[in-house]
């Protein structure tokens, strides 16, 4: 596994930090959900998220929306879907942005995700046998997420 370092190199005890490399997600899942909960609280996050892995409430696709369909209570848009895997890995990684940000004295009632980011990660390759003697290369796909916070004013 790669170690890299956060892409924002901030100083001091006003901001909480969590990583998680090589996960195996849908990058583009990924991608649309750190779009979404960019600039919320950590709580609604976490309460939104909630209800994507109950299948209650969408996540918005806005980038990579072709040929997704129109989901129920989207607020200002139309295409959506329910990325279950994803969601539990972010909160996952909420909860423990969470726990960073008790540590070092913030308070957690009122955190606010500052920045976000999911990029494509490391690709497992491998290959799929196919008929009479033939492979077709697959690969697994993995995401690089990294969240950000500090208290809202």
């Amino acid at each position: 596994m790669a170690r890299t370092d956060y892409s924002l190199n901030i100083k001091g005890d006003e901001v909480a930090r969590a990583k998680a490399n090589e996960l195996p997600i849908s990058p583009k899942h990924a991608i649309e959900i750190a779009a979404f909960i960019k600039g919320k609280t950590t709580a609604e996050a976490i309460d939104y998220l909630e209800n994507v892995v109950a299948l209650k409430k969408a996540i918005p696709f806005k980038k990579f929306n072709c040929n997704v369909a129109h989901k129920k209570g989207l607020d200002k848009w139309d295409a959506g879907r329910y990325p279950v895997k994803a969601s539990e890995e972010y909160l996952r990684l909420l909860r423990s942005v969470e726990k960073n940000a008790e540590y070092i004295g913030l308070d957690t009632d009122n955190l606010e995700i500052f920045h976000v980011t999911a990029n494509r990660g490391r690709r497992q390759r491998g290959i799929f046998p196919r008929a009479m003697g033939r492979a077709t290369p697959k690969f697994a796909e993995s995401v690089n997420i990294e969240i950000l916070v500090k208290e809202a004013q």
